[in-house]
């Protein structure tokens, strides 16, 4: 039980705090330079290696497709998040008659 502990704090560090704003502004910075979406979830590969990486060199955890794989959605979901809160903004800036 006390291994748990540990990584559980590692991981809301690194992955959830860390890699998450990582991946917020960087959704927020695509949407910004009006990139498309499917750029955002491409960003997140290289984010979620560099996420893992932390994990296994500063930590010693394992770095496999079982932890990565939900790193990689966790992280896409904040870029996805960034995205649309900044692709929101840009379209009331916009097109503020369409606004409801």
């Amino acid at each position: 039980m006390t291994a748990l502990i540990p990584n559980i704090w590692t991981f809301l560090a690194f992955t959830l705090i860390l890699g998450g704003a990582g991946a917020f502004v960087t959704g927020r910075t695509l949407a910004q330079t009006w990139r498309e979406r499917w750029k955002a979830v491409a960003y997140m590969v290289p984010l979620t290696g560099a996420v893992r990486f932390l994990h296994y060199a500063l930590f010693d955890e394992a770095s496999d497709l079982a932890h990565a794989a939900p790193t990689f959605v966790l992280l896409t979901i904040f870029a996805l998040a960034g995205f649309a809160h900044a692709r929101r903004r840009q379209m009331r800036a916009q097109y503020p008659w369409l606004a409801c």
